[in-house]
């Protein structure tokens, strides 16, 4: 008979333990914002939690620092009234993907890494794709008004030159500011659309 294991946080007292574990995914993240990687035990001094209770949790650094990954939970980054143009409305997109990707650099930078250096492992939602669906949300109307466009295949084309891996490319090689930043991937997003539009 297999015997399934249950996650520390399943057993008994779970509210505390929650409480436990949002402490130390809350310093993780307090730590990668100050630049550092930390290990499990970090966390645990910065939480004021015991090595020990923290390696319950987290038994090694790769589990902590996917725990700190941001919660990808919202379909759309886009309100409700966004714009119906198509450009205003992919100005609108790229305007909170962005701040969306500066908000969470230092976890979406520790995730990437942790990508490279696992390719076979199981990885956040975002490196999944998350972020295709909230471009394909944003050319809605592209879809609606041009359907010989692919639109699945344009949202692929956006965000592959417009998401983390591209900004921190500009930041950390060609030296732009984020304000800089954000306009040359504004404009990437913006020259795709009008391609494709043409196409």
């Amino acid at each position: 008979m297999m015997v399934m294991s249950i996650p520390y946080e399943a057993g008994g007292r779970t509210r505390q333990k929650l409480r436990t574990r949002q402490a130390l995914v809350a310093a993780t993240r307090e730590l990668l914002a100050e630049g550092s990687t930390p290990q499990v035990e970090d966390a645990a001094e910065r939480a004021a939690i015991s090595r020990t209770t923290a390696y319950r949790y987290f038994p090694n650094q790769r589990s902590l620092l996917l725990a700190a990954h941001p919660q990808i939970s919202p379909e759309t980054l886009l309100p409700d009234d966004a714009p119906t143009d198509p450009i205003q409305r992919l100005d609108a997109f790229m305007a909170a993907f962005t701040q969306y990707n500066f908000d969470w650099e230092p976890q979406l930078r520790t995730s990437l890494r942790l990508a490279l250096e696992a390719p076979a492992a199981p990885l956040p939602t975002l490196r999944r794709g998350r972020a295709i669906g909230w471009v394909e949300h944003a050319l809605q109307p592209v879809r609606e008004r041009k359907p010989s466009v692919d639109v699945a295949q344009l949202a692929v084309a956006i965000r592959s030159a417009t998401g983390i891996e591209t900004l921190i490319w500009l930041l950390d090689i060609a030296g732009q500011t984020r304000q800089q930043a954000a306009e040359t991937v504004r404009r990437t997003a913006q020259a795709l659309l009008a391609d494709a539009l043409r196409g």
